[in-house]
């Protein structure tokens, strides 16, 4: 990738991060759980679900997982594999398993049930800022970008404040665009 547009990406990630920074913790609770409320409408019966376990000030995707397990869906996290680059996936049967890891994002490290990435039929994927054509950007080190490239089958679906949208995302080849974005305000259909 071009020096200039690293340099781009990396001040519209910091942007992205100051905005969302600047919600509540009310807000953010609040946001989070309508935006959890409306993706469980757009999971269409699916039965294995790959869902990020979120950290603050993300949307908080506990209320998603939880009901997700209530409902008897296959729930999968990912978990950060720094040296390759990659996401190892774990089928979660509990939240208590969870602890804090890579990035200090939770993971159930010590209660790891291998999952197929295969197996997965809706992504729930994390974003700090967005465009309508469904092109995010993420922390930058390119994890989902490379997951979604190699299984292409599954649902894609952004989870995110309505404060996070941008004009437009600079996306390359490598970057995998959502087909769907959620936020508080309302869903966004990418294609």
């Amino acid at each position: 990738m071009p020096r200039e547009e690293r340099s781009i990406k990396r001040e519209l990630r910091d942007r992205s991060r100051a905005v969302r920074s600047g919600l509540t913790a009310g807000e953010v609770r609040s946001f989070s759980n309508l935006i959890c409320d409306a993706v469980q409408q757009e999971l269409n019966g699916a039965r294995t679900v790959m869902v990020y376990v979120s950290k603050s000030p993300e949307v908080d995707t506990m209320p998603l997982i939880r009901y997700l397990l209530r409902h008897h869906v296959r729930v999968v996290v990912p978990i950060i594999e720094r040296e390759t680059r990659t996401l190892r996936l774990s089928t979660l049967k509990d939240p208590e398993d969870l602890v804090i890891s890579t990035f200090s994002v939770p993971e159930p490290i010590g209660n790891e049930i291998p999952a197929r990435g295969e197996d997965m039929e809706v992504v729930i994927v994390p974003l700090l800022a967005f465009d309508r054509t469904g092109h995010r950007l993420g922390y930058g080190a390119g994890y989902y970008d490379r997951y979604l490239s190699s299984y292409p089958q599954a649902k894609k679906i952004g989870m995110a404040f309505s404060c996070q949208e941008i004009e437009s995302v600079p996306a390359d080849d490598n970057d995998v665009a959502m087909d769907m974005i959620i936020t508080e305000q309302e869903i966004i259909s990418c294609h």
